[in-house]
């Protein structure tokens, strides 16, 4: 496992008709939960009009399902949830959130269609979705002498580590969010820059 995945760098849309009925998609960054939660509500507000606010999101690693939901918001049960949470997992994206407006246009697509267009319009707004990426971090706590911190600091650019706390007493003291990946070969580096005087533990908080 590597510890990095591509999650959403931005709210994206995109727009499109098909048969009449205007489908508005619209992609987010979803943490967890509540955040997908949060932005379905935003979302319904900003189209209060709309016939139908169907949603699904990913709140968690590209293609995990443990953190996940789904709403058909009122199409036939399985037209609209469903497909655009599995076109959420297929999109190699993480902590997703996609919403899908519709305004019904007065044609009716079938369950076929309705299936197609919802997980179409995912799929769509995938396409052309700025990416960021999500370090999965380990938290670790740092115990270091004075006269190591400037080789401690180093290292903590060379492997990536951003510093949460910092206390300062006898020794020096950093709560550390070091990737997951980095995490091994960071222990291992500061036993070596310190000569075997630092003390690395996993966080107790």
């Amino acid at each position: 496992m590597s510890g990095r995945y591509r999650i959403p760098g931005r709210v994206h849309r995109v727009d499109e008709v098909i048969q009449r009925s205007r489908f508005i998609t619209t992609l987010a960054h979803a943490p967890d939960a509540e955040a997908a939660h949060a932005f379905v509500a935003t979302i319904r507000d900003d189209f209060p009009d709309a016939t139908h606010n169907c949603w699904a999101f990913v709140a968690g690693p590209p293609g995990n399902t443990a953190h996940m939901g789904m709403s058909d918001d009122g199409e036939p049960s399985g037209t609209a949830g469903r497909p655009m949470l599995t076109a959420l997992l297929h999109g190699e994206v993480g902590e997703i959130v996609a919403v899908c407006t519709r305004y019904y246009g007065g044609v009716k697509l079938g369950t076929g269609g309705l299936s197609r267009a919802y997980s179409g319009g995912v799929k769509l707004a995938l396409e052309s979705l700025p990416l960021g990426e999500r370090v999965e971090r380990v938290t670790l706590e740092v115990t270091v002498g004075y006269p190591d911190v400037d080789a401690l600091q180093r290292l903590f650019v060379e492997w990536d580590v951003e510093v949460v706390a910092e206390e300062y007493g006898v020794d020096v003291r950093y709560v550390c969010g070091v990737p997951i990946m980095n995490a091994e070969a960071f222990r291992a580096a500061v036993a070596d820059a310190t000569r075997g005087a630092g003390v690395v533990e996993d966080s107790q908080g």
